[in-house]
């Protein structure tokens, strides 16, 4: 870092805001003499530059009169005026940025008007923009309490001030979010346009610029942590505050800088697209056309120059990320209305100006303008066919197996710095599947429902990264609660993701097969499960022991967040297959039959289901009670050996991924039911056995139960989606909401650790797995339930959509009797 930064930041700042300025005159020069007409985001843009002149000029000022240089050689009769700078600067920053986002969301709005998606994920984005920016600009001003002791260098005894760092550092996630989301919104639309290669490049190349803002922000966020650091190192008792900014002039300085180039390069890439008609007037060859205008107008009363190039309808219909028909059939996509058009559409015309299309004409309807791919039928494909959605998902698998490792580890060191005791260790935890509880049912069902499984599958990476982020400020800020957040919405994240991929995968492809296909998967997840904690503790985070260090390390959650965003925008160019409710409800008939058959009063189906999902429930509780407590079990067995408990772990989750494809095996020749019983069985054996036994014993106890658990919630997820038909996606969305019950149960296992010891609290284990074991009794007794949930070979056949009337007829005991088994043991 310079020790003087100040002449930097002052021509650093001053070039970028010059720069931006040009590009906000060369836009309305644009808007007024070409296209001669102003809307609603030219305002936003003028209020944007209105306020970022004032933004960038306070730090001009407190330039001036000395901030970046050390503290010490600050003239005294200059601090109350940097101070007044600095604190106009800090609350100004917010405002900035969301007047100039607000513009281009505005901008977003004025196109697609049919769009109902896209229209959606531009209301929701502005809202968070503006939602944010207002409460971050109120805590901004309100940072002291009293407010005066703001200006104050130094703090009285009774006021309070909240660090203007944290602040900065608090807004980082957010705006790293809402950054992405703009830059990604009108992706879809632009990609699937029909257009030549170099014209459809040039339009994302133009709305794609945002993607400097992004680098330009995780820049600063850079900076902002090394105040951070200096901060700490300077032995800082009290926050840093406006008013004492001063104390770490030069990293205040160079934070400062590079807020003002994200702002203004916010502001740049906001009046990027709206340049090309101008460059279109100047300079036509270098976006592809000559002099002349080449597109066709929508209509004889609209202004030639307005409407340059295409004119698409403002009635776009591309509801979905993909077409999902839950019904089994599919209607006509609309033809573009006149009714709907108005002014408005011309903007978007005015950002593709010099874009022409020789096809598009106005009666044309704009899906004809798209590229639009049907989904496969996952229920239709054969094991070949079913190949490479399978392993694409699997991807997901890994990559999300992967990088909760890397969390997971982070977060224990992040746990030893901070000093939690158990209690707050399992409160981290218990938040973490909390998100489980909450997401599947509510935004992982209205998804997968409403648009699909690569929506779905989209929605919940976003979800995840959108933790991961949040992950970054806490820990850099030791700040528990945000951790509590963060883990809160990774597992939110995931609980959307589990909902789609694992019901994809068990419905992908021959559905007698299902049991086998999710077992593989769950075991590529636990084995990067395994190699993540691994490579953290031995490579990545090993001399993590103190917060200076931790601030280093937080760059993986970043790539983390990164990176699920990038798959997640690569999902969405690759064909991802769907499942139709109606095909669905078909393949459930020919296996249980109407549904009419009841147990107790309730139907078999809902009953199967319900007792599932308790089974599941206490099966991840009676998981996570093993991981939460195996180390210490590990430490109270005295083991003499050179194996630490980190070992013994990490052997029981190796363990725990060999037994997933084992289960797989086996499931070729034994019903999933079977399987189910036997791991339960094997389940509730080994944890009475770690009861009752110590030492080494009572570890390898402990490792077996490791083994009889691999399998069975990859069984038991996919046995409960079978016979469910049109409610199969409602079942896997409860299901992976049970995944939740991790979050209690160890609680209770400590309290009986700490009163009783660690192997009596294994009775815990014990009476969960136990009740759990209800649920493969049921399976194995009830006549009708075994027709529902044994697999069936061949049930869906490619040429055969529909229940015969032969089958419709059949008697419960012939269709019994086709339903009577497994895999290989299937006629």
């Amino acid at each position: 870092m310079l020790k003087e930064p100040r002449l930097a930041v002052l021509v650093v700042s001053a070039t970028i805001f010059a720069l931006a300025t040009t590009f906000v005159a060369l836009r309305f020069y644009s808007k007024i003499m070409i296209v001669k007409k102003l809307r609603h985001h030219d305002y936003w843009s003028l209020l944007a530059w209105i306020i970022d002149f004032a933004f960038s000029f306070s730090l001009f000022y407190a330039t001036a009169k000395g901030l970046g240089l050390p503290a010490a050689d600050i003239k005294p009769e200059n601090r109350a005026s940097i101070t007044r700078a600095t604190f106009t600067f800090t609350v100004l920053y917010n405002p900035a940025l969301m007047t100039v986002k607000t513009s281009i969301l505005v901008f977003y709005l004025t196109f697609a008007r049919g769009e109902k998606l896209f229209r959606l994920g531009t209301y929701v984005t502005l809202f968070v923009v503006n939602v944010s920016g207002l409460a971050l600009t109120f805590l901004t001003i309100f940072q002291c309490r009293p407010v005066g002791s703001v200006l104050l260098p130094t703090l009285p005894a009774t006021a309070s001030c909240t660090s203007v760092i944290t602040l900065y550092l608090s807004s980082a996630p957010v705006n790293i979010i809402t950054d992405i989301a703009i830059l990604f919104l009108p992706m879809p639309i632009l990609t699937k346009m029909h257009l030549p290669r170099r014209q459809k490049y040039i339009l994302i190349i133009t709305f794609g610029f945002g993607f400097f803002v992004t680098v330009v922000d995780v820049i600063r966020i850079a900076y902002l942590q090394d105040a951070v650091t200096e901060t700490r190192l300077t032995s800082q008792s009290r926050p840093i505050h406006s008013g004492t900014l001063i104390s770490i002039s030069s990293s205040a300085a160079l934070s400062f800088m590079w807020s003002v180039v994200e702002v203004n390069m916010s502001v740049i890439c906001t009046n990027v697209p709206l340049l090309k008609p101008l460059i279109a007037r100047i300079m036509p060859r270098m976006i592809g056309v000559s002099g002349k205008r080449h597109g066709r107008t929508t209509g004889a009363g609209n202004p030639p120059d307005e409407m340059q190039g295409i004119g698409p309808s403002t009635n776009i219909s591309l509801s979905a990320i993909d077409p999902v028909n839950h019904s089994g059939s599919r209607g006509d996509h609309p033809g573009p209305s006149d009714e709907d058009a108005d002014d408005d559409s011309a903007d978007l015309d005015v950002a593709l100006s010099g874009v022409q299309s020789a096809e598009f004409q106005p009666g044309v309807a704009f899906v004809e303008f798209v590229r639009l791919k049907r989904p496969k039928n996952m229920l239709k494909l054969n094991n070949r066919e079913s190949l490479a959605p399978i392993a694409l998902v699997t991807l997901v698998f890994w990559l999300w197996g992967f990088s909760y490792g890397l969390l997971g580890n982070l977060s224990n060191h992040l746990q030893a710095v901070l000093g939690l005791d158990t209690w707050e260790s399992l409160g981290i935890h218990a938040a973490y599947f909390s998100g489980y509880l909450v997401s599947p049912v509510t935004l992982g069902r209205w998804v997968l429902k409403g648009w699909g499984y690569k929506a779905t599958l989209i929605t919940g990476l976003s979800v995840y990264a959108c933790g991961t982020l949040i992950f970054w400020p806490s820990a850099v800020l030791s700040s528990f609660p945000a951790f509590i957040v963060s883990n809160f919405i990774v597992g939110s994240g995931l609980g959307v993701l589990e909902t789609a991929a694992n019901s994809f995968i068990a419905l992908c492809g021959p559905q007698e097969n299902a049991e086998i296909r999710l077992n593989i998967s769950q075991a590529i997840q636990a084995i990067a499960s395994v190699v993540s904690p691994l490579l953290s503790e031995e490579v990545l985070f090993k001399n993590v022991t103190n917060v200076s260090a931790l601030i280093n390390a937080q760059w993986t959650y970043l790539g983390i967040a990164f990176f699920d965003l990038l798959l997640a925008a690569a999902l969405y160019y690759l064909p991802i297959p769907e499942a139709p409710d109606d095909d669905l409800e078909q393949i459930a008939i020919r296996c249980r039959g109407d549904g009419s058959s009841k147990m107790l009063g309730v139907p078999v189906m809902w009953l199967t289901l319900s007792l599932g999902v308790g089974s599941l429930y206490l099966y991840v509780a009676g998981q996570e009670v093993l991981a939460t407590s195996f180390e210490s079990l590990v430490a109270a067995s005295n083991l003499r050996s050179n194996l630490t408990a980190f070992d013994y772990v990490t052997i029981g989750h190796t363990v725990f991924a060999v037994g997933r494809f084992l289960t797989a095996l086996a499931l070729w020749f034994l019903k999933p039911r079977w399987i189910l019983m036997i791991a339960y069985t094997g389940m509730v054996i080994f944890s009475t056995l770690c009861l009752k036994t110590s030492g080494l014993t009572a570890v390898a106890m402990g490792l077996l139960i490791y083994l009889f658990e691999s399998g069975a919630f990859s069984t038991l997820f996919a046995i409960c989606l079978r016979g469910m038909g049109k409610h199969t996606k409602t079942a896997a969305s409860l299901l992976a909401s049970a995944i939740g019950g991790g979050a209690f149960l160890p609680f209770v296992q400590h309290a009986v650790s700490t009163s009783h010891g660690v192997s009596y609290s294994y009775s815990v284990l014990v009476a969960i797995f136990s009740t759990g074991a209800i649920f493969p009794l049921y399976l194995n007794l009830v006549p009708a339930a075994k027709r529902q949930v044994d697999p069936v070979a061949h049930v869906f056949e490619d040429s055969q959509l529909q229940v015969s009337a032969s089958e419709a007829d059949m008697t419960l005991g012939e269709r019994d009797s086709r339903c009577s088994g497994g895999i290989l043991l299937n006629p």
